[in-house]
């Protein structure tokens, strides 16, 4: 078989990769996206969580608004349960159908110009003098690796890998509702999610419940989903005894941009890139601004407009605060004091604060709960 020569061959069809793949083929680039997955609603490992810049995406326009349910506010459980209620005037959080979603970002993909290959795993790639030779794919000037934390591309290639991790897992279960559906609820608690945060959310299709901790090399102690259900879900409204209809779980890198991003005419985006958040997380919103700027500064170059800038360099966040907080939340996190200061002004505003991107304002809670 003849090898297909492309300008770009992007690696893994998640939110950064279809978001570069999306820029390459707007500016009228051939470009193949490669996935090991067949279906790509299949094991994902993200969770289904938007903040509001999210759905801003350019990739994400068009989204059925069937895929998608606004979330006005948080609740922040402290570890003895009581809470607050946050909130931001004009600022939605959205929960999705994270596997519908994947399957239809892959079929808009394709309807852009971009070819989508399901079911091709990466091996391999060799340098030639015109770029990259991807076994079983083709030729490409560039190569775009947006395979996860746990990159193939960056293990084969010399680049920087992700080196800290949490460990997620998340339930879903189908055709249930929350006592209090318009509110992210986030639980934090030493004993169930030490270094991040336990949470339940109400979806399109039904229920999400997550829980995360801090991954440590050589510990392979999931997080205790059953045990953090037993303790949060009766208040909730939900049953204990109920199985889930599905379980998505992996690692999600928190130590933030990996160094070094890029070589010759490779660059890695997103998760594989360490593009997330230290302090929350989140990643979604990040891969896809992350690969957007990519694929467009990638666009440039393979023109040949001299102004375009280098390919691979776009602005990196250094997340200091966020890195000092991450370091506080891993060494100093303690239940007792947070029982005590999970209510207390100040401790809230700067919560709200974070939650919402600086437009937080503490808003009256209609359970009394704070």
């Amino acid at each position: 078989m003849q090898d297909k020569h492309y300008d770009a061959i992007v690696v893994g069809a998640g939110f950064a990769g279809l978001a570069c793949a999306h820029q390459l083929a707007r500016h009228g680039l051939a470009v193949c996206v490669i996935d090991r997955k067949q279906d790509l609603g299949e094991r994902v490992h993200t969770t289904g969580i938007l903040v509001q810049e999210a759905c801003d995406a350019p990739l994400l326009a068009g989204m059925p608004p069937a895929l998608l349910r606004a979330v006005p506010h948080v609740r922040l459980y402290a570890p003895n349960l009581r809470s607050v209620r946050l909130g931001a005037d004009g600022y939605r959080f959205h929960t999705t159908d994270t596997p519908a979603l994947m399957r239809w970002l892959g079929e808009h993909a394709e309807t852009c110009g971009v070819e989508l290959r399901r079911g091709c795993p990466f091996r391999n790639a060799v340098r030639t003098p015109t770029g990259w030779q991807v076994e079983g794919v083709g030729r490409a000037r560039v190569l775009v690796g947006a395979d996860g934390a746990r990159s193939r591309v960056a293990q084969r290639l010399g680049l920087g890998r992700v080196k800290q991790f949490l460990h997620g897992v998340e339930y879903e279960f189908d055709g249930v509702a929350l006592r209090e559906p318009d509110a992210l609820h986030c639980f934090i608690s030493k004993r169930f999610a030490p270094g991040y945060l336990g949470w339940m959310a109400q979806t399109p299709t039904g229920v999400q419940a997550g829980l995360a901790r801090r991954y440590r090399p050589g510990n392979t102690q999931a997080p205790d989903m059953a045990g953090f259900l037993r303790h949060v879900a009766p208040m909730m409204g939900l049953s204990v005894t109920r199985s889930p209809d599905s379980i998505r779980a992996g690692l999600i890198p928190c130590g933030g941009p990996v160094d070094p991003m890029r070589g010759d005419d490779v660059v890695l985006v997103g998760d594989a890139a360490g593009m997330v958040s230290p302090l929350t997380a989140g990643g979604i919103h990040s891969g896809l601004r992350h690969g957007a700027t990519i694929g467009r500064m990638l666009a440039g170059r393979l023109a040949g407009e001299p102004s375009s800038g280098t390919p691979g360099r776009p602005p990196v966040p250094g997340f200091a605060f966020k890195r000092l907080l991450r370091w506080a939340f891993d060494h100093g996190q303690f239940d007792a004091p947070m029982d005590l200061l999970l209510t207390a002004r100040p401790l809230r505003r700067a919560v709200e604060q974070l939650c919402f991107h600086r437009r937080g304002r503490m808003t009256p809670d209609p359970q009394g709960a704070d």
